[in-house]
């Protein structure tokens, strides 16, 4: 099964290690590299988990508070039914897991009535709580397993990322697939739809052959088309070239390294009283008549392929994700493990999309999406979600790691829409990781309300000569396009305003003009030196003023403004390190914050 996405276009960005552009098509030959091992090369990152405090994290603890009651919110009607019966959160930063936290119940109704759409419950003594390793089926999230494979085998040469996958897999090539390439499958641009219904075949030979027989929707490469179909596809192959199960690669070559002893394929029986149940799958809402789905994949092609595929699958608990979330920013290792080269690490974070605006994805990976990742999303931070209710989120700028796992198909997947709960522990864990003021104890900041508009007002000033400048510090993280922040100034006592041209400088960059008198989306998080002419305001009563405007959907982490300097030639006209001139800035929304 498939999440929709909804993102917002973002410029290239450089490409990792490893890539050469030739007359346009991306070339990628092997990297150095072999089976899972167990010392990393000497640029790898060593760093292992352990529980610790959100100081210790470098995280600020009431944040993390807040991220855990309103996760709890979910629990009641949202509106009008549960996201979810309940969650294992898991939050940190650098080795350290700040917050591992369980809320509701992992096993709470036996059956849904469809007549009154309400769920049947357990008696109160047969209901499971949530706990720290309730084992979750992780649903689409388990393509990010498949993924990682994959680029194992490009590592060792096995795998091409440009070639054909008919080349492996010459069945594959029939009905129009035949210039499909493995990149197009990490990456969603096959051309191949979303979903068929291959668990109505009850044989594997004839599941084989609805594929082999399917046609791509688009042209491969012209589109992106989130398809579950592309890492079946994947699985096919690497159980191909391989000649292992795709069940046997995810232990030998991701689990077993990494000690992930609580993820797998099919999880025995004796598992069963710690996972989170999920769905009372039933036509016409399931494809398949199955009651309660308990200990078994829920994905209903998954569940047709014997519960081993390359789309859906794998079972695993909050604290195994946070070691493979480890493991990616360590750049390939965990303790003495390494399962990817930096350089392969690196090209799951590197966008391949960029002829397709707000689809960025890495291989395997999707990158920069605010509608699940919150002011957690970057151009380099990486995740995915499942049906199930599951989600990782890692963002390398902050070395930070989130994982979500939720049962909210339980009991019915209608009950749950949307990414609310996501969104929200993606926001809250964003918060807690400060943003240091460039001067001073504070750095006047714009908060991350969505659909908000706020202010900040210099007072009154009266430039005389051409040299009228205004210096400043300034950082901003916005969702693209929608959420800005703009300079602006008034010659008539704040009746009406216009936009007032800058140019920021970060460190080690070239000066970047804002014509238009406004940023948005992400600057690096760094602090930027700003500078704008006040020429045009010459001999005028001049008010300015920092605007932010958001709106209703995602929010970035902010924008902050730091040492406003208003200097006329040799003359200071203002300086907020004055405790007089501070006074006189007039704040709507905007609070004077240390972090």
């Amino acid at each position: 099964m498939t999440e929709v996405s909804a993102g917002r276009g973002i410029s290239r960005r450089r490409l990792g290690g490893g890539l050469l552009a030739l007359g346009g098509v991306l070339v990628i030959g092997p990297f150095p590299g072999g089976a899972a091992v167990a010392a990393p090369g000497p640029r790898g990152d060593r760093t292992t988990l352990r529980r610790g405090s959100p100081e210790r994290a470098g995280l600020i603890a009431e944040h993390l508070d807040r991220l855990v009651a309103d996760a709890e919110k979910y629990l009641s009607p949202s509106p009008k039914h549960p996201w979810y019966a309940g969650a294992v959160l898991l939050a940190g930063r650098g080795g350290t897991v700040a917050l591992h936290h369980p809320i509701g119940k992992a096993v709470r109704y036996v059956a849904y009535d469809e007549k009154t759409d309400t769920g049947v419950e357990f008696p109160a003594d047969d209901q499971i709580p949530m706990a720290r390793d309730t084992v979750f089926d992780l649903a689409s999230v388990s393509k990010l397993f498949t993924s990682i494979l994959a680029v194992q085998q490009i590592e060792r040469g096995a795998l091409v990322l440009e070639e054909r996958v008919a080349a492996y897999l010459p069945e594959f090539g029939a009905a129009g697939k035949q210039d499909i390439t493995v990149r197009q499958l990490l990456t969603h641009t096959s051309g191949l739809r979303a979903w068929i219904p291959l668990y109505k075949e009850p044989t594997r030979e004839g599941q084989l052959r609805l594929l082999w027989n399917e046609a791509p929707a688009n042209p491969p490469g012209s589109k992106y088309l989130y398809s579950d179909l592309n890492l079946i596809g994947l699985q096919l192959v690497l159980e191909k070239i391989t000649g292992r199960g795709l069940d046997a690669l995810l232990h030998d070559e991701i689990t077993a390294p990494l000690g992930m002893h609580r993820t797998r394929f099919n999880p025995p029986a004796s598992w069963k009283p710690r996972i989170a149940a999920t769905e009372d799958a039933r036509l016409p809402w399931s494809g398949l008549e199955r009651g309660l789905v308990w200990g078994e994949v829920h994905d209903e092609n998954a569940y047709g392929f014997g519960g081993v595929a390359g789309h859906a699958g794998v079972f695993s608990c909050a604290w195994d994700l946070a070691v493979l979330a480890r493991t990616l920013l360590n750049g390939g290792t965990y303790g003495r493990a390494r399962i990817l080269s930096e350089e392969s690490v690196e090209l799951m974070f590197t966008d391949f999309n960029t002829a397709f605006p707000g689809d960025e994805h890495g291989l395997g990976f999707e990158l920069y999406q605010h509608w699940y990742m919150g002011a957690m999303a970057t151009p380099r931070t990486a995740g995915h979600t499942g049906f199930t209710g599951t989600s990782l989120v890692l963002d390398p700028s902050t070395d930070s790691f989130l994982v979500l796992l939720g049962n909210s198909v339980h009991p019915v997947r209608s009950w749950r829409s949307g990414s609310a709960p996501r969104v929200a522990a993606a926001n809250h864990l964003a918060r807690a990781v400060a943003v240091r003021p460039d001067r001073g104890g504070t750095a006047w900041f714009s908060g991350m309300t969505g659909a908000t508009t706020t202010t900040l007002t210099l007072p009154a000033l009266s430039p005389a000569t051409d040299r009228a400048r205004l210096r400043c510090s300034l950082w901003w993280d916005t969702e693209p396009g929608a959420d800005k922040v703009y300079l602006e100034a008034s010659a008539d006592d704040g009746g009406t305003w216009q936009p007032v041209p800058f140019t920021t400088v970060r460190p080690g960059l070239p000066p970047e003009p804002h014509a238009a008198g406004s940023a948005t989306g992400w600057s690096g998080r760094v602090w930027h030196r700003l500078e704008a002419s006040l020429s045009p305001w010459r001999d005028r009563p001049l008010r300015l003023r920092w605007r932010c405007t958001t709106d209703r959907l995602y929010v970035g982490r902010g924008v902050y403004v730091d040492g406003l300097r208003v200097e006329d030639g040799g003359r200071v006209l203002f300086d907020e390190s004055r405790p007089k001139d501070a006074a006189r800035i007039d704040a709507v929304g905007w609070t004077a914050a240390a972090d």
